[in-house]
């Protein structure tokens, strides 16, 4: 019988917080929330900057299935691999969110002998970021209603107001409302929505802020909206951003934890890599480099997602050069982008497995030959993987140049993340075909770059573009934001902008619904397919098996 994954975390003895900080030299700049969890502040970075950066290795993964992946629980089961082999590791996520830990996904702590811990904490109330991420949003949005209910003096046209309100829960009943009903004294009647908080473009600021100022220097240039005149109305306009930042000084300062073997990580911004940029904060990347030999780091979903998100605006906004890339996928989810039926997923299959292969070949070549980085595949092993299915992974990623290391990092921690280890130290270590570039250049169109993400890093032919989108790219352009970066939100399974289109699907255009400016992150959001921004729950959601007893001990949570 199975230990799960909490009864697992629960059962470790963890070292008190201080201890840890102490294994990085940091405990002076420890801010100390309960025992075992703590706040590094960012000013740590005046001390070390003049610190070599030690070795960035980026974990990404295949379009995520059913079957599991394990990304998370790779990132960690590699940083105590590291450690083991006697490298200083810090490992560097993102935190999660509420709507998944009690939708349908579950938590984002790693899982099985590979977790980041406290797990209940991490995966719940943590230190408070996502909290204050949504007050800090909600606060802005209490501006706008109340700027037009005070007299409009900056003419807002309500109509146009983009700006939502949000809240760190799946629910699909606050997509589409409308406010500011019964009177006069209520407010003005406009239609609004909600997105969940790890959409709003505080989370992406938060994340891509590197000091205080650049955090309310960001947050004054949020458009909200446009007045009559189709001018942008911005935060700034609204003297918001000194008491948007005051919510947010604590939350900007990343969040120290540990391992199940006590490996230092940093868990900070929890950014969703299929409707924003995926990415923890540039804050904890930026110091768990200084501090570490190695950063093991992780970028949501698929590398489609979130490790193009990584590259081209992370890597790009902080200066960053991840030294290898680890490419995640597992036999069973191989087999089920192949079509194999999820029940049948155990049974060998070999034709199955060359049918989905195509999805994992395609990332590698992206990874190696669009963006110019060495890789290394590895898989996440189960009981039922054969001999054969292993042995034509092994053929077809050679064949790319890229070596397959398998992980046990589940069953059996860094011990058994050894393999995988090595071989990311050999690549990093001789940084003989390191060519890392962006996959578009700035200076093109909008159109140009959303093109480019479809055609180079998708596999597509071309896209369409509905006539709100048209209008608004044009819009953009006009005002002058042509030049950013696109962070494309679009749905995670596949490819394409449908997600039953599993594998390597070809011959298929994406669907651009929508385009709108994140003018404080610094980025374009381009809506494609279906995707939204408000999640709902599934018909059995994962809050109806969590329970906490009588002793305070919660169970359920996954």
């Amino acid at each position: 019988m199975f230990k799960s994954d909490i009864e697992i975390a629960q059962e470790t003895q963890l070292l008190p917080i201080v201890e840890v900080a102490k294994k990085l030299g940091v405990e002076d700049y420890l801010d100390n929330y309960g025992k075992y969890k703590g706040k590094i502040d960012y000013r740590i970075l005046d001390k070390y900057q003049e610190k070599a950066d030690g070795k960035l290795i980026l974990v990404t993964a295949i379009n995520p299935t059913p079957a599991g992946e394990g990304k998370t629980t790779t990132t960690v089961g590699l940083g105590d691999a590291l450690s083991a082999l006697g490298k200083k590791t810090v490992i560097a996520l993102r935190e999660p969110s509420l709507g998944p830990v009690f939708g349908v996904k579950g938590g984002a702590a790693g899982g099985g002998y590979a977790q980041v811990v406290p797990m209940e904490d991490i995966n719940l109330h943590f230190t408070g970021d996502l909290h204050a991420i949504g007050a800090a949003n909600n606060l802005l949005a209490a501006l706008i209603d109340n700027h037009i209910q005070q007299g409009n003096s900056l003419n807002i046209d309500p109509r146009k107001i983009i700006w939502k309100r949000c809240l760190d829960m799946n629910d699909r009943q606050l997509r589409y409302i409308v406010s500011g009903l019964n009177g006069k004294a209520n407010g003005t009647p406009r239609e609004d929505g909600f997105d969940i908080t790890v959409a709003s473009e505080i989370m992406a600021i938060l994340c891509l802020s590197k000091d205080i100022e650049d955090l309310k220097e960001r947050i004054s240039r949020i458009v909200v909206g446009y007045n009559y005149q189709d001018q942008p109305i911005t935060a700034g306009d609204l003297k918001a951003q000194g008491a948007l930042a005051a919510l947010l000084v604590e939350a900007l300062k990343p969040n120290l934890v540990q391992t199940l073997e006590h490996t230092p990580a940093f868990i900070h911004g929890g950014p969703f890599a299929n409707i924003a940029h995926g990415c923890n904060s540039i804050m904890a990347t930026r110091i768990a480099l200084k501090l570490g030999d190695y950063v093991v780091t992780e970028a949501g979903f698929g590398a489609d997602l979130g490790a193009e998100k990584f590259l081209n605006i992370k890597c790009r906004m902080a200066g960053l050069k991840p030294d290898v890339v680890v490419i995640v996928a597992s036999i069973r989810a191989l087999k089920h982008h192949g079509g194999q039926a999820k029940g049948q997923l155990g049974e060998e299959n070999l034709e199955y497995l060359e049918k989905g292969l195509p999805n994992l070949l395609r990332h590698i070549q992206n990874i190696t030959q669009v963006f110019g980085l060495p890789a290394v595949v590895a898989i996440n092993q189960f009981p039922t993987d054969t001999q054969r299915e292993l042995d034509l992974v092994y053929a077809k990623c050679k064949e790319l140049g890229v070596n397959v290391a398998l992980s046990e990092v589940w069953a059996r921690g860094g011990e058994g993340g050894k393999k995988l280890a090595q071989e990311v130290i050999r690549l990093a270590e001789e940084n003989n075909n390191n060519n890392f570039t962006f996959s578009y250049d700035l200076n093109k169109s909008i159109k140009e770059k959303i093109e480019g993400i479809v055609t180079r890093i998708y596999g597509g032919v071309g896209v369409e573009y509905s006539n709100q989108a048209q209008k608004e790219i044009e819009a953009l352009e006009k005002l002058g934001f042509g030049q950013l970066p696109i962070c494309m939100a679009k749905t995670q399974y596949s490819f394409s902008d449908d997600p039953s289109k599993l594998g390597a699907p070809t011959d298929f255009k994406v669907n651009i619904k929508n385009v709108k400016i994140s003018a404080g992150a610094g980025f374009i959001v381009v809506l494609t397919g279906e995707i939204m921004t408000m999640p709902g729950l599934p018909k059995a959601p994962a809050a109806e098996k969590i329970d906490v007893d009588s002793q305070g001990k919660i169970t359920g949570l996954f």
